[in-house]
């Protein structure tokens, strides 16, 4: 397995980005730019590309309806020049909360316009000239109001064609559609011991529709790094992030982290972080989150504990592991855990 970490949307970018890039000597192989509705995450990673040599830098994630896809491709490509051919295009629907309530677009069709916007970026990266007419129209047509367009290429050449695209993806459609077409999967809350029941179908049956061409699918997953004592302090820091997304991000019934913890076998809790949280009552919401999904999204404990967990995330299929270092001294927590990768 690789080894990567994330940048919070809720911490100081530069100093989080500093901390990221010192990581860099330790071993750490890749960061990922979360971005939600805090600060955009292509600004961080080009200060990031600036700071690092080595390690791959990718958005986790841009949603696909805020940008167009032209735009998401270009941002890619840019990230990849800056780079040297170090970028990951990471992609995702995101959910009603963000894109209806923080940029104002209706959520719909969030698996055509993912699997639109790989297939977009695909031809813009081998600077095809693009006419696409789907849910984007490229160029915009004149029966839709269109005047002057006509179809064009990307102006600049890229440093790669091919740039791993990576889809944050929860329901089974949508992990289907990740293992017939994406480079990468970027599941949230991954639970390795639930991952087969709840995943392997739709894993199964999108990678008999891939093309051999794309290579194994990569999976990033992973959570909170500690080892020795104060593993449980760890865990319940899981509590209010689990119970912002399972709680706040979407209504009840259009949520889908919700959906995902029940399906882990948490449904009474889910529905009473959901309950708490919408209500306002998110210290309620965290003390509701079941101690054991914090332990099992995490990596900590005395060192032959967290050495099980990293065998628990490699055996059910993960290909990089995502950890947030905890303590005095992350460069040591990265360096023991890349020695057992």
């Amino acid at each position: 397995m690789d080894l990567s970490t994330t940048l919070q949307y809720d911490t100081d970018p530069r100093a989080a980005a500093d901390r990221a890039a010192d990581l860099e000597r330790t071993g750490l192989d890749a960061v990922w730019v979360a971005e939600a509705y805090g600060f955009d995450s292509p600004t961080i990673m080009g200060y990031l590309a600036a700071r690092t040599e080595r390690m791959r830098i990718g958005s986790a994630v841009l949603n696909v309806y805020s940008r167009t896809p032209a735009l998401i491709a270009q941002t890619a490509a840019g990230l990849d020049a800056l780079t040297g051919g170090r970028a990951v295009l990471g992609i995702g629907a995101s959910g009603p909360q963000v894109v209806e309530g923080w940029h104002g677009r209706r959520y719909d069709r969030p698996l055509g316009r993912t699997r639109e916007t790989i297939t977009l970026a695909r031809r813009v990266w081998r600077r095809e000239v693009v006419e696409h007419h789907g849910i984007t129209d490229m160029p915009l047509p004149p029966e839709k109001g269109g005047t002057l367009g006509k179809p064009l290429k990307l102006l600049t050449r890229p440093v790669r064609d091919s740039i791993p695209v990576y889809v944050a993806a929860l329901g089974p459609a949508n992990v289907r559609m990740t293992a017939e077409l994406a480079d990468g999967w970027l599941p949230f809350l991954y639970v390795p011991e639930h991952a087969g029941k709840v995943w392997g179908a739709p894993l199964a049956e999108g990678a008999a529709l891939r093309d051999p061409a794309l290579g194994p699918l990569g999976i990033v997953a992973g959570g909170p790094l500690a080892i020795g004592e104060g593993a449980e302090a760890v865990r319940d820091r899981m509590r209010p992030l689990i119970a912002l997304y399972v709680g706040g991000m979407g209504a009840p019934g259009r949520n889908f982290y919700h959906d995902l913890v029940c399906s882990y076998g948490y449904e009474a809790e889910a529905h009473a972080v959901q309950e708490h949280y919408l209500a306002g009552r998110k210290r309620e919401a965290a003390a509701a989150v079941p101690a054991e999904l914090c332990e099992l999204t995490c990596l900590a404990g005395p060192e032959g504990y967290v050495r099980e967990r990293v065998e628990a995330f490699r055996e059910s299929g993960v290909t990089t592991l995502n950890v947030t270092p905890v303590g005095p001294d992350p460069a040591r927590l990265v360096a023991r855990i890349k020695e057992w990768l």
